[in-house]
């Protein structure tokens, strides 16, 4: 479904649609996965002193933190992707 205004295209395929809300979504999970090894390495890890103590608390309070947003991000951009494709089916009668 599209429609062109001011010499643009407005609408969307809603199976192209669906596949980037998959893809947007799937991020979530590959970005939690990734904070899932750097944690395990780190505790894996024998390294200490003041370079150790300032990774961590940059990881804990500044890393896993924006890593996490990232991801709901992602996730939230996908679901939405993925209502409007939906919808788009809905309107059209597919």
């Amino acid at each position: 479904m599209s429609q062109y205004a001011f010499g643009g295209m407005i609408g969307a395929d809603p199976e192209q649609l669906t596949h980037l809300g998959t893809t947007l979504s799937r991020q979530r999970t590959d970005i939690e996965a990734l904070m899932a090894t750097v944690t395990s390495a780190l505790a894996t890890t024998t390294w200490s002193g003041p370079a150790r103590q300032a990774f961590e608390q940059d990881w804990q309070a500044s890393f896993r933190m924006a890593l996490t947003r990232l991801g709901e991000a992602f996730d939230l951009a996908g679901r939405d992707c993925l209502m409007r494709a939906n919808e788009l089916r809905r309107v059209m009668g597919a």
